[in-house]
């Protein structure tokens, strides 16, 4: 089936690539924060590293290992690390030797001797005059404060105390600190292709760095460099949807060392930065327009590695982004480690990659799957989110035919089964990717307005498709990436990094195997072949409080996704909709069942929007708190006699309803399953436990019945969350017990009208 769609995408010159952002978690140690909430911490870092270098050996032999700033949210002292590999699309390699590449776990003990004999021979590699090498000092200040050599009440850049004595000591010791530099820097850049240096005047005549952790080439005292106004605007970079011509050769640079020639101009103001830092050299490269200069500066580094005889570990700004270049990334996010995997251009490499970063994930010790505390089944909680686009941004398929991105948005809304049969717990309004329709009941209105007008065929001009959607397919925040089709790279002309031609799909969450991760995305790659031949025109449903109501149970979901693969089958792509088995069964377990003379009553996890909170973040504001203590089931009664046989839970009949299937009726039940300090309606109690009745009209009396607890049925407290499926699944079998109905007569008490909500019986309701 994949190379049928293939062939369908090729046919129509779609140039459709795909990427993705797997998130994996530890094997061991599942109960400690970096594998629950915290992002950092821990052996993540570590097992990030084993990651990215198994990827780089699988994919990307000659690649360019670099460690650069990830993601930085309010509260968070410093920026999370990212662990890049680029490598040439054309084969040849950036990186020749992985031997100078420095391993973290084996430190080599460079020190800044090692690092001004290294910056001298890369100076002349890159034609520079070494004597414009500078030595970089801590404030020597904020050192002291910073070893408890100063009292903790002290402001570090006091610089008056009231006692002499105490002030010449410090004195002293402030002096004594100023001898050990701490790295080098090199103010460089590029002119007219070459490389230029020059002396930094700083008015204390040494180079002191700003205070903090982070590396040296993030804490330059820029602001003290004398400007020399317009001449310092840096250039703009290449239009990204430009061609661009082939890349040389590595080593066609190397033939001979260009003499240092005096620097002209204004002020060097961007610099490269070699920083001892716990026994490996840091190389913090500068900020670079053209990727050829990159590429150039790259091989100046290992080249001058191997002169001097030290390993590196390459830092700071990332190469240009450019499509001449291939790239994959190992970052930290909470609770997991997130792998942005790089784009595929047909069925078989996307094959490829998805195993491959699985089984990578494994040997790294890690895995795609987890457990709770009461033994459900769970993805990571990370995301697993779907990158569409083309190689370059002017070969995307969105690009060139808008009307495929308004086919992919009507689509999704049409179809809950795409928002929801793929996502994990936490969905809705105030989830990481919402449906438009979710928060706001005239979005719709307004979303079927800006669809109508959208641009059409491939003279459209970019920038609209981006202005008319950008403001609809937000979060409750106005967040463009937080949404369930972001399109902030697609063409935002507001910045380089916008323009990429991107659209991402953030309904997914992360499943367990790599199959399933598979077949999900040959349903997109399906789905966007049919729109290209045959573009989406229907009118947006108009789902209000379904969304709330039917929507959360697996059995309509289901029937969803058989429409889905019908419309698939009609043109020519045929899935078996038993791949898609394991989907429901992992997203929506099977609680138990109860059969009684050919009348069987099945409970099955169902799915519940949970509201966040009011100002209840942290006191960093990195996580916002949600009331998880409502849930959802979902009761299917087949096979009764009508008017004969009804469903109690709690004493309470529930609104049993027909999907259409013969003998088959559905409903879900809402409920709080415990009680947390801060919630929504804290004065209504827990429901727990469930006790479901199959009763018989004709004599008034309960002939089957089940019983559902959210914890132990003992009231045993668990500690841990479960090393292993088995353990998990006692846990699950220990809740349901296929006994509990109430004896004698039963009268059951009818729900309480609710016409918002018709499929389900809300408990929280019923006092």
């Amino acid at each position: 089936l994949g190379a049928a769609v293939d062939a369908s995408l090729t046919l129509g010159d779609v140039r459709l690539t795909m990427g993705g952002e797997p998130t994996f978690v530890a094997l061991e140690d599942r109960d400690a924060p970096e594998w629950n909430t915290a992002a950092l911490g821990g052996r993540k870092r570590a097992l990030g590293v084993a990651m990215a270098r198994r990827l780089r050996d699988r994919f990307a032999l000659g690649a360019l290992l670099h460690v650069g700033q990830g993601k930085w949210y309010p509260g968070e002292p410093l920026p999370r690390w990212a662990l890049n590999c680029w490598w040439r699309v054309d084969g040849h390699p950036i990186w020749r030797d992985s031997a100078r590449w420095a391993d973290e776990a084996k430190p080599p003990g460079h020190g800044p001797a090692d690092a001004l004999h290294f910056g001298g021979a890369l100076a002349k590699r890159l034609g520079v005059d070494p004597r414009w090498l500078m030595p970089g000092y801590e404030d020597a200040w904020y050192y002291l404060w910073r070893e408890r050599r100063l009292p903790i009440d002290v402001d570090p850049h006091q610089s008056r105390l009231a006692d002499p004595l105490e002030r010449a000591r410090l004195s002293r010791l402030f002096e004594r600190g100023l001898d050990a530099a701490v790295g080098y820097a090199l103010p460089l850049r590029t002119r007219a292709g070459r490389w230029e240096s020059g002396p930094w005047t700083l008015r204390p005549g040494k180079l002191f760095l700003l205070p903090g952790d982070s590396p040296m080439g993030l804490r330059l005292p820029l602001e003290s460099l004398p400007t020399e106004g317009a001449a310092e605007v840096p250039e703009p970079g290449p239009d990204p949807c430009a061609a661009r011509p082939a890349l040389r050769e590595p080593g066609s640079a190397r033939a001979a060392l260009p003499p240092p020639r005096e620097p002209t101009g204004p002020t060097v103001r961007t610099a490269l930065c070699i920083e001892p830092r716990g026994g490996i050299l840091h190389v913090f490269a500068p900020p670079l327009t053209l990727l050829e200069d990159y590429l150039t500066l790259v091989e100046a580094i290992e080249d001058a590695a191997a002169d001097t005889g030290v390993v590196v570990l390459l830092e700071g700004y990332p190469p240009p982004r450019d499509a001449r270049l291939r790239h994959h990334a190992v970052t930290p996010d909470p609770g997991v480690i997130e792998v942005n995997v790089h784009p595929a251009r047909d069925w078989a490499e996307l094959s490829a990659i998805t195993t491959g970063v699985y089984a990578d994930a494994r040997s790294s010790g890690m895995g795609a799957e987890k457990f709770l505390l009461d033994g459900r089944h769970t993805g990571t909680g990370g995301g697993n989110h779907v990158t569409l686009g083309g190689q370059t941004a002017a070969d995307s398929p969105f690009l060139r035919r808008p009307e495929l991105l308004r086919s992919l948005v009507a689509y999704w809304h049409n179809h809950p089964a795409l928002s929801y049969l793929f996502s994990g717990l936490f969905v809705g309004a105030y989830s990481q990717a919402p449906r438009p329709d979710e928060a706001r009941v005239e979005t719709t209105y307004e979303l079927d307005l800006a669809l109508a007008r959208l641009p059409t065929g491939a003279g459209s001009s970019p920038w609209l498709i981006d202005r008319a959607l950008r403001h609809l397919l937000i979060d409750l925040t106005g967040n463009t990436h937080r949404a369930q089709i972001s399109i902030d790279k697609l063409f935002s002309p507001d910045s380089a990094s916008g323009r990429l031609g991107l659209v991402e799909l953030r309904c997914m969450e992360m499943p367990p195997h790599e199959r399933m991760s598979l077949v999900q995305q040959l349903l997109v790659r399906a789905l966007i072949a049919r729109f290209w031949t045959t573009p989406y025109q229907a009118d947006l449903a108009r789902w209000g409080m379904d969304l709330q109501d039917r929507w959360m149970l697996p059995r309509f979901l289901d029937q969803d996704l058989d429409e889905v693969l019908a419309d698939c089958a009609s043109a020519g792509f045929a899935f078996d909709p038993a791949w898609f088995g394991p989907h429901l069964d992992f997203r929506f377990p099977l609680i138990g069942s109860v059969v009684h003379r050919g009348v069987e009553l099945e409970l099955r996890t169902a799915l519940e929007p949970w509201h966040i909170l009011g100002e209840e973040a942290t006191g960093g504001g990195t996580a916002r708190y949600v009331d998880s203590s409502l849930e959802r089931i979902q009761v299917r009664l087949m096979g009764a006699t009508p008017g004969r046989h009804v469903v109690t839970c709690n004493g309470v009949e529930l609104p049993l309803r027909p999907t259409g299937t013969s003998s088959e009726l559905v409903c879900g039940v809402r409920y709080r399953a415990w009680q947390p300090p801060s919630c929504l309606h804290p004065t209504i109690p827990v429901d727990v436990p469930l006790v479901f009745d199959l009763v018989d009209r004709w004599n008034d009396r309960a002939v089957a019945g089940c019983t559902y607890h959210v914890a132990h049925p003992a009231g045993r407290t668990y500690e841990r969350f479960p090393i292993n499926a088995n353990e998990a699944e006692a846990r699950r079998v220990a809740r349901f017990q296929a006994e509990g109905h109430t004896p004698g007569t039963c009268a059951p008490r009818a729900a309480p009208r609710n016409d918002e909500l018709p499929f389900t019986l809300d408990l929280r309701l019923v006092r």
